[in-house]
């Protein structure tokens, strides 16, 4: 039998929250879920909120303590605490090769994981949510820069259709939970993030990872070349982690001022080429690349407009890509990664 769920009506909590008092909640003392703790962002924010001195109580249940997959877990997870905060970074995510071999368990997990945690949020009467999105939702190679408003206006990228589809429906159920009333749901999308904590792996992870993990292994193995898929020159846009961990820190007392979609990225891109040559001389590989140009590229490029966290909140990264990536690089050999 399906278990009773309190309603955004019959809850205390939302109750005691009408009108728009649930925006103006003491952010010192929060009760946050932090979905994905355990991840490359989850630990960003993690630490972001540690140096901030917020004094949150933050849950970030490991996922064989509660699978978010499972809609009973998450509701008895709800049930168990009540929070004033979610912010979700869970999902399944890899790199082009991971997506293309199985489109159908990304789209697949992650749907199930983000409407189980957004539905359960409004049963229980969770007042605010920052929905993590991805720059996959954006059109496959749209021109120009991309705006919030370009969401949905042309067709997805194939290579990753799957993850980028349940990343879009996520945000849109954000929008429409928001229009209810009593709550503030609201999608940040970053650029591509790296930095500590990513999956290290030549055939699943994203770009920057990947170029570490390949020349780490050249430089085990005494190999004077490193394989690049496709030419090199695609472009791509990375921000460092920690800066969106901030970021997403600084706006929970500030929720009400966010529109329903605000994109954050480092305003800048560089070529495959470029980025592969920044972790060689951060890691003393000498060597030379060799291409694949049988392998798929994904977009072209893909660099987000982020003038609005721009003008709204006076936001800029404060990490170069060259600082991120020693940075990463620091991590990764400390760490004993693969």
């Amino acid at each position: 039998m399906e278990p009773v769920r309190s309603t955004p009506q019959t809850n205390p909590k939302v109750r005691q929250l009408k009108g728009r008092e649930h925006m103006r909640l003491d952010t010192d003392r929060l009760r946050v879920l932090l979905t994905g703790g355990h991840g490359m962002v989850g630990q960003a924010v993690r630490r972001a909120a540690s140096r901030s001195g917020l004094g949150w109580n933050i849950i970030a249940p490991q996922r064989r303590q509660v699978d978010l997959r499972d809609r009973d877990a998450v509701w008895h997870l709800f049930q168990e605490s009540r929070f004033d905060l979610v912010i979700h970074c869970a999902a399944r995510v890899g790199g082009i090769a991971a997506n293309i071999e199985d489109p159908a368990g990304f789209l697949l997990d992650n749907l199930r994981l983000s409407l189980n945690v957004l539905e359960m949020a409004r049963d229980v009467g969770v007042p605010r949510v920052i929905n993590v999105g991805s720059s996959c939702m954006y059109p496959k190679d749209y021109p120009d820069l991309l705006r919030e408003e370009d969401l949905l206006a042309a067709p997805l990228e194939p290579t990753n259709e799957g993850y980028a589809l349940s990343k879009l429906v996520g945000a849109k159920l954000c929008e429409y939970i928001s229009r209810e009333g009593d709550y503030c749901y609201r999608t940040i999308i970053p650029c591509n993030l790296f930095g500590p904590g990513d999956e290290f792996s030549p055939d699943r992870s994203h770009l920057i990872a990947a170029a570490i993990c390949k020349i780490q292994r050249a430089l085990e193995t005494g190999c004077d070349s490193v394989e690049i898929w496709g030419d090199g020159e695609a472009r791509r846009e990375f921000l460092f982690v920690d800066d969106l961990a901030g970021f997403l820190i600084s706006i929970a007392s500030r929720m009400d001022e966010l529109p329903p979609y605000l994109n954050l990225g480092y305003g800048k891109d560089y070529t495959v080429n470029e980025y592969y040559r920044m972790v060689a001389r951060q890691m003393g590989f000498e060597g030379s690349f060799t291409y694949d140009r049988s392998k798929p590229i994904g977009m072209h490029r893909k660099l987000l407009a982020s003038t609005r966290a721009a003008q709204l909140f006076n936001w800029s990264p404060r990490t170069s890509v060259e600082e991120g990536i020693r940075q990463t690089v620091h991590h990764f050999r400390s760490e004993g990664s693969v």
